[in-house]
């Protein structure tokens, strides 16, 4: 085939590989579906490990690595365009979501139980964080019981 030809085919063939592009990716989960299904189960999964004890076995290892880098690409899918609700909060606290989830997985690669503890605060903080901004019936701001503004 001529070389001219290949060249005008990737010319044309090139917009319709760039409209696959991660950013053109629709969503599929809704965010309560990430909450429930991924991020809650998995923040749980690590607390209770480090509270009933180092883990036993390579299985229990296992599970912790899953759930934390569940958690590490969580942050990352908070992070997606159609699920960013602003570019401040928002990106912060999507951010430490995955890198409290990148430092679980790291303690959970090197089997370092004590490593794994110290970043039960962090992960804590991070679901904390995120929940007093955008879900303040979770964390009410006038000590009342009453949500924030309105």
């Amino acid at each position: 085939m001529n070389p001219a030809w290949l060249g005008l085919c990737a010319l044309i063939a090139a917009p319709a590989f760039a409209q696959t592009s991660a950013g053109s990716v629709p969503p599929i989960a809704s965010m309560q579906q990430l909450m429930l299904d991924l991020i809650h189960p998995a923040s749980n999964d690590i607390l209770l490990f480090v509270n009933r004890g180092s883990p036993k076995d390579e299985k229990e290892w296992a599970a912790i690595r899953r759930s934390a880098l569940t958690l590490a690409e969580s942050g990352n899918l908070l992070m997606m365009p159609g699920r960013v609700r602003d570019k401040a909060n928002w990106m912060t606290d999507a951010k430490n979501l995955a890198d409290v989830g990148t430092a679980a997985y790291k303690a959970a690669q090197a089997k370092d139980f004590p490593a794994l503890a110290a970043i039960t605060d962090s992960l804590d903080a991070s679901c904390t964080s995120c929940h007093k901004h955008y879900r303040p019936n979770v964390f009410p701001r006038n000590g009342n019981g009453e949500g924030g503004s309105k």
